[in-house]
């Protein structure tokens, strides 16, 4: 009995030898993911006693013109450990009414993220104008379970974090692609983030196809266009362009940091 308990420990041993020589690993290629907001329960959170008159009417007119969830879509382009986070220009057909300028209902950032160097490069877009922002790369607070699922044909493991101070993460990633990135600003797990959920916003990004190709060498180079700033003055100049908007200001900006 003894040594057939040896036997299979040995065997077990030169197949899980075998089966790591031979695994694939995505080390380039592009992710294309799927943003969706829940915009009534979005929009019916920013109704206070201040805009009521107003914003409740124009979130029924809303509810008969548009679903529930907004769709966007996204590209995220990778090498080694470079990334390129690209929006897909959505459908112009879509009424938003003044619901356009919430930022949840656009996609308003183009980010290059260099995780050797921890850094990042966002063009990030506001009330029209261009800012192009240097910082270094998120920080979040990730704590691994044991929860898994597959997304994209890819085995992720789930992990629940904490990031600016309060906003409450469940990210689910690939060890398959060993990238620790995700959309938009999200990484810092041990491999590439192919689904996120912030549930008290409303809102998820899931894979939804990842190619596996290499990359040609000016695919993933960070955006040129707009105004050169740090993040602790482009966060004032949002605060200056967004002061209008009363009370719900405080959540716009926290909004347009995703």
């Amino acid at each position: 009995m003894k040594k057939k308990i040896i036997l299979f420990a040995v065997l077990s041993g030169l197949a899980a030898n075998v089966w790591a020589q031979h695994a694939h690993f995505t080390t380039s290629g592009t992710i294309e993911f799927e943003r969706k907001t829940n915009a009534w329960a979005m929009i019916k959170k920013e109704i206070n006693k201040d805009n009521e008159a107003v914003v409740a009417p124009a979130l029924e007119s809303y509810k008969k013109n548009n679903p529930q969830f907004r769709v966007l879509k996204s590209t995220l382009s990778f090498t080694g450990n470079k990334m390129l986070f690209t929006p897909v220009e959505a459908d112009p057909s879509g009424n938003l009414l003044f619901f356009s300028i919430m930022p949840l209902m656009t996609q308003n950032n183009t980010i290059y993220t260099d995780l050797n160097d921890k850094m990042t490069i966002a063009q990030r877009r506001v009330l029209g104008d261009a800012f192009l922002v240097s910082d270094s790369t998120r920080k979040i607070e990730w704590k691994i379970t044991d929860e898994n699922r597959d997304i994209a044909g890819y085995h992720c493991r789930r992990a629940n974090g904490l990031m600016l101070d309060s906003i409450y993460v469940v990210a689910f990633y690939t060890t398959q692609i060993p990238v620790p990135g995700g959309p938009e600003s999200f990484n810092g797990l041990p491999g590439m983030i192919l689904g996120v959920a912030l549930p008290h916003e409303n809102i998820t990004w899931f894979a939804t196809k990842v190619t596996d190709t290499t990359l040609p060498d000016n695919t993933v180079v960070p955006p040129k266009k707009g105004k050169k700033i740090d993040n602790k003055a482009f966060i004032l100049n949002l605060r200056t362009a967004l002061k209008d908007q009363g009370p719900i200001a405080v959540d716009f900006v926290r909004q347009f940091l995703f």
